[in-house]
């Protein structure tokens, strides 16, 4: 029983699933409603630009009927005429169409997104297989896009038939009035029909579009193995990951030795703590640590620092308090500023006396470190 439930679909589809189905152009659409849309979309164009339309057909017409003796001897007037006719018609209904292409465009993305995919491109040709055809036919989704039809076919036709029993009587009687009068009275007609048979498609949008993204969703649920499988491949080989971290490790220590000849004073413990600080009047608001180790790191900082005459002072209360409350490229707290001062201004000195000569500088003794800043310290109380 455990198997056959991890055989089945239960789970709901993954972030990283669902944007694999993205990339192959795999999105929820509603059809019903990119329709419906399109139809309010045109209706609305229509009456906000009857008037134009209108005009620009009777100014059409009234040119055709209008002929004159010219045309008759030069072709070319004939087709420059009926050009100008076409292009008045473009420009008149040239609102319109760009209201339709904006709608078609907008409408999808309203369901499921904007996606643009390479892969939906690229043919497939297991569609054309006849069995795969004969399965889609009497699926769950051909039955369910069976029963839509027929129950928008049964709901606009049952719309249409009280919109024209409702106005019969005034169909009846447009023989009966002057031809500008029965025009407008279509025209009102005419668009109060379609407005209440595109309301009857509302409904089956707003039926259909829950539909199709729970269809989607249902599409793209995984079992309790694929979870766990994608789980597996995201995380990854726990031998992989360590083996990233030691390089990664490896690098940003090998960048940490290289920032040690920038160093002004390497600070030791002797032996199991160094720390290198850096410290420029024009840049630096505080000294800065550019390295740090223990142990073996921290004799090769020193090798390190021996190499390029970097100077090395013994503090031990001072090196573990530096150690253990700065990271690389953390300014010191501002409790070892007096610690650090009175060392920076000795290496100072050390420059000058080498350089120049003079009264031999005083090692600083006794580094005012404050005990909570000493590992050491906090132990000691902890024990005592």
């Amino acid at each position: 029983m455990a198997e056959d439930s991890d055989l089945e679909k239960t789970e709901p589809a993954t972030p990283k699933r669902l944007e694999k189905a993205r990339e192959e152009g795999n999105v929820p659409r509603s059809r019903e409603f990119v329709t419906c849309a399109m139809l309010l979309a045109a209706g609305m164009g229509i009456a906000m630009m009857s008037s134009q339309f209108g005009d620009a057909l009777k100014h059409n017409i009234s040119g055709s009927l209008h002929f004159e003796r010219a045309l008759a001897y030069d072709s070319n007037l004939l087709f420059l005429k009926i050009a100008d006719g076409i292009y008045s018609l473009l420009i008149a209904f040239a609102p319109l169409a760009g209201l339709l292409f904006v709608m078609a465009i907008a409408a999808p993305i309203i369901i499921g997104g904007w996606n643009f995919s390479n892969q939906a491109f690229v043919p497939k040709f297991n569609r054309l297989n006849p069995m795969s055809g004969l399965g889609n036919m009497v699926s769950k989704n051909a039955l369910a896009e069976l029963l839509k039809a027929s129950g928008k076919a049964l709901l606009v036709g049952t719309v249409s038939y009280f919109v024209v029993m409702h106005d019969v009587d005034s169909i009846l009687s447009l023989a009966l009035l002057p031809l500008n009068t029965s025009i407008g009275e279509v025209e009102d007609m005419l668009l109060k029909s379609f407005f209440f048979i595109v309301s009857a498609l509302i409904l089956i949008a707003a039926i259909d579009v829950p539909f199709q993204l729970k269809t989607y969703a249902d599409k793209l649920k995984m079992t309790k193995e694929e979870v766990k499988q994608e789980a597996k491949e995201s995380e990854g080989n726990p031998q992989i990951k360590a083996r990233i971290r030691q390089q990664q490790r490896e690098i940003a220590r090998r960048r940490m030795m290289s920032e040690i000849p920038k160093a002004d004073v390497v600070i030791t413990n002797p032996t199991h703590y160094a720390v290198a600080i850096q410290y420029k009047e024009l840049g630096m608001r505080a000294p800065t640590v550019i390295a740090k180790g223990a142990d073996a790191v921290a004799l090769k900082i020193r090798e390190i620092a021996a190499e390029h005459s970097i100077m090395t002072l013994e503090s031990p209360k001072l090196a573990r308090a530096l150690y253990a409350h700065t990271e690389l490229g953390d300014e010191i707290p501002s409790a070892l500023y007096s610690a650090v001062a009175e060392v920076l201004a000795y290496v100072f000195q050390m420059r000058v006396f080498n350089k120049h000569g003079g009264r031999h500088p005083e090692k600083p003794q006794n580094l005012e470190v404050p005990d909570d800043l000493d590992p050491h310290s906090k132990l000691s109380k902890v024990v005592a």
